[in-house]
């Protein structure tokens, strides 16, 4: 059999030489023994695809024993292991995914681009986003000696449109609501911008009354939201629990099943569209609206921000005034503005 490959010399470096294309590239080497080695190599790869897997694989097992046996179901299990709390939960739920059948039994070493591209082919956004994630993972823990897809062959993420709930729609929600514990819960989430879980867990331990600050970890991100409130938010919390869980009900269901309850009552009023996560939306555009500082914006969602940073290495106590108050100013201005006499422009 012709051997596709062939080496020269050229200023004492010896070069090898594809004769399909004629590319060149240089071996590195003015050793004529290693040269020839490195030529055999390329040839053997060519001749025996298969067989140069398996010789891969020997010399691989040296440092991980399992390299050969590994699946991918095994590498989901272990990153699910690793997380806690509603990140662990995702996660559960993620790796149940059902185009990921088409891997979970597939040995790392043995899987190719196109059984990555026929899960992606079967699966939408999350398949896409969590594929990427267990497949980084299996790369940067040495599992895969290479990655499946490079980089740039992975289709783009594109996320569903999603968008605020309106003050009319917020209002049709709480007066639809009969249980006195939702129509709170909605309430909260409207005045403090909170994720569904995290306003869920709330405690009358994170709320001081005497500087009238909420102060609680994400439970996605453990980031600290801190933000105060006002009359209206103090009201409401002084129809819920004096200690302990504010909600003690909906604190003990899955995300999923609140869920549920609010797809139930927007179903009722005729709003469509919308998650529990709208409330975080509808609480961003509504500070953009009212002059809110950014900064103060960024704390009160539990993101990162480099006044916060600062602030906290200084052992300051960075309290952030309720939204309310910035909309009161803002429709206190427009009242004011609309009492004007016109200006005389002659």
């Amino acid at each position: 059999m012709k051997n596709r490959f062939i080496i020269f010399q050229r200023a004492g470096i010896f070069y090898v030489e594809d004769t399909t294309n004629g590319k060149q590239k240089s071996l590195r080497t003015r050793d004529r023994a290693d040269a020839e080695r490195l030529l055999a190599a390329q040839n053997e790869a060519t001749h025996l695809p298969a067989m140069n897997l398996q010789i891969a694989q020997v010399y691989l097992q040296h440092g991980d024993p399992q390299l050969a046996t590994r699946i991918w179901q095994q590498v989901m299990e272990h990153i699910a292991a690793l997380k806690t709390g509603t990140t662990r939960l995702r996660w559960q739920r993620a790796i149940r995914n059902k185009p990921l059948d088409l891997i979970r039994q597939r040995k790392l070493i043995e899987t190719t681009a196109d059984d990555f591209v026929a899960v992606l082919r079967e699966g939408g956004v999350a398949t896409n986003v969590y594929l990427r994630r267990i497949h980084h993972y299996a790369v940067t823990m040495h599992w895969l000696p290479w990655p499946v897809l490079p980089k740039r062959q992975w289709p783009p993420i594109c996320y569903g449109l999603k968008r605020a709930i309106t003050a009319e729609e917020h209002q049709k929600i709480v007066q639809r609501e009969t249980n006195p514990a939702l129509r709170a819960y909605y309430q909260l989430l409207w005045h403090l911008g909170g994720a569904q879980t995290d306003i869920a867990n709330l405690k009358a331990e994170n709320v001081d009354w005497n500087r009238r600050v909420i102060a609680y970890h994400r439970c996605k991100t453990g980031t600290m939201s801190l933000i105060s409130f006002g009359e209206e938010v103090a009201g409401i919390l002084k129809t819920l629990p004096a200690t302990g869980v504010l909600f003690p009900t909906l604190a003990s269901l899955t995300d999923s099943k609140r869920a549920q309850y609010f797809r139930r009552r927007i179903g009722t009023v005729g709003i469509s569209g919308v998650t529990l996560h709208s409330y975080r939306y509808a609480w961003a555009e509504r500070a953009k609206t009212a002059g809110y500082p950014e900064r103060f914006a960024m704390q009160a969602l539990g993101h990162a921000s480099k006044m916060v940073h600062r602030a906290y290495a200084k052992q300051a106590q960075v309290i952030l005034p309720p939204l309310e108050t910035y909309e009161a100013r803002r429709d206190c201005g427009a009242v004011v503005a609309a009492s004007l006499p016109p200006s005389n422009m002659n």
